[in-house]
């Protein structure tokens, strides 16, 4: 199931062992080689006393419309407990804001939003607003994975915008291949064998 990382911020981290809420998302740490969430940040009164407020995404037993849920406040590690995690904290990337260009260097606006896998939390497309005089036209694009070729301190860089664009538009053509058998073409009332008076 895909989810949008601003829907992901406020949600519940509750614990097995403590039996409901231990604390909310704050943010997301993304890690930009692999392009997905290793870790989110937490804050709430239990989690706020000490260091030990970052959320692994391998401690994730389940995410669901309840929340995240974990065995219990033990799994939460400090900055520096896990080195790939702190390595990527070193880095200070945030997805949110960077600049998105094409490979011939045509500006398509700055990340606003994305959105993830809820298995493996890893981002499977961004949203982009546009610069003003392309926004008259197409707000916001949504550009697929399969479509960013590098991602740096400052950008985002993706296949030339036609290309983009035309994969937009062929998802927006999609036509599904099954039939409905509930619909009324095809389907015609029983017709009775009483005859009128």
């Amino acid at each position: 199931m895909l989810v949008i990382n601003s829907r992901l911020l406020g949600t519940p981290v509750l614990s097995v062992q403590a039996g409901g809420p231990i604390a909310n998302v704050a943010s997301a740490v993304v890690d930009p080689n692999e392009l997905k969430i290793i870790a989110f940040r937490l804050e709430g009164p239990l989690v706020n006393r000490g260091d030990a407020n970052l959320l692994d995404v391998r401690s994730i037993r389940e995410y669901s419309n309840f929340g995240m849920v974990i065995d219990n406040i033990d799994e939460l590690i400090a900055d520096d407990d896990v080195i790939k995690i702190a390595n990527v904290l070193e880095l200070n990337f945030d997805l949110l804001g960077l600049k998105v260009k094409t490979k011939k260097g045509t500006k398509l606006g700055h990340i606003t939003d994305f959105s993830v896998t809820s298995e493996d939390f890893i981002v499977q497309q961004i949203i982009v607003k546009r610069p003003i005089v392309k926004a008259i036209v197409d707000p916001e694009l949504t550009i697929s994975r399969k479509e960013i070729v590098e991602v740096n301190d400052y950008e985002v860089i993706v296949k030339d915008e036609e290309k983009v664009l035309k994969a937009r538009a062929e998802k927006e053509d999609f036509v599904p291949n099954f039939v409905n058998p509930f619909r009324e073409q095809g389907f015609a009332p029983a017709k009775t064998d009483e005859k009128e008076d």
